[in-house]
């Protein structure tokens, strides 16, 4: 049986998912035609219900909740891994910076600052909704252009994920602030990032079929971590062998193998605090895969 799969091209996504598509596991028959798309695009994807199992933004599942349910495997979810707000204007970071940290109301001017985003319905879009709900002036950019548009003067602010968060320092960007160890602080949580989604009309057996089998996929990655790399290289941004490995593992962790109660409770809490604040609508499905 063929099903069709969508996931990034970003190291984190083709390291979990390598032994799955290549059949390094058994697949107990099941085959899988794969869609590498930018995490936005995935989330486009997702709420026209194109793809059996796809990534997504934790951020998107709140209005995808009716076609799809969360697996336990493939998630990316952790401590110290949130989106960066950056700035090519290093007091423009002081000062936001230090607004945020004393809970004070921007300029006029300040709340006109464009901003670059990886996507309306991306995670990190949520995050800095969280911390500067103001900031409205927003431009939809693929992640990994927003440096360069940073760079280019074309916005005054960038919202950077994926592997960009180890390469902004060098272009001579600035941190204004780490939006996931915002949420941490406030919350005390892990930050849920991204997850793995399956259809809602498959048949139960098979979507626990298919959580098994990435179960499975990760495991293998984590015990053959070498096995992936020219598979990794070959979707990979131009960077450098390291740079892959540090993406690698700030992405994937215990919670890509399996949520587990604190996994189900931070992404719960996630969506909880954003209904609350009018960010998503109120759902009522069961947002989880059970058995």
């Amino acid at each position: 049986m063929k099903l069709t799969l969508g996931f990034s091209p970003c190291p984190n996504d083709t390291f979990i998912f390598d032994a799955l598509i290549h059949h390094k596991i058994d697949t107990q028959g099941l085959t899988f035609d794969v869609d590498y798309q930018d995490v936005e695009t995935l989330n486009q994807k997702a709420f026209q219900g194109e793809l059996d199992i796809t990534k997504l933004s934790y951020h998107a599942f709140a209005y995808a909740a009716k076609e799809y349910e969360l697996l336990d495997a493939g998630s990316a979810l952790g401590f110290g891994v949130g989106p960066l707000l950056i700035t090519k204007d290093e007091a423009l970071a002081t000062r936001l910076r230090q607004l945020l940290e004393a809970g004070g109301n921007m300029s006029e001017h300040e709340e006109k600052l464009s901003i670059g985003i990886p996507g309306r319905y991306t995670t990190a879009n949520f995050l800095l909704g969280l911390a500067f709900p103001t900031l409205q002036n927003k431009v939809e950019l693929v992640f990994s252009d927003i440096e360069n548009a940073l760079l280019g003067g074309r916005i005054d602010l960038g919202l950077i994920i994926h592997e960009n968060r180890f390469t902004y320092q060098v272009k001579g960007l600035h941190k204004v602030v780490d939006l996931g160890d915002y949420w941490e602080r406030t919350t005390g949580s892990p930050i849920p990032l991204g997850g793995i989604v399956v259809k809602r009309s498959l048949d139960k057996a098979l979507k626990l079929q298919i959580n098994s089998l990435i179960r499975e996929s990760v495991q293998f990655a984590f015990e053959h971590p070498r096995s992936a790399i020219d598979y990794i290289r070959s979707h990979a941004q131009e960077m450098e062998e390291a740079v892959m490995y540090k993406h690698i593992e700030l992405y994937v962790n215990k919670y890509s193998e399996n949520l587990g109660p604190q996994g189900r409770e931070a992404i719960q809490q996630m969506f909880d605090k954003a209904v609350a604040l009018g960010i998503i609508p109120q759902f009522t499905d069961e947002l989880f895969l059970t058995r």
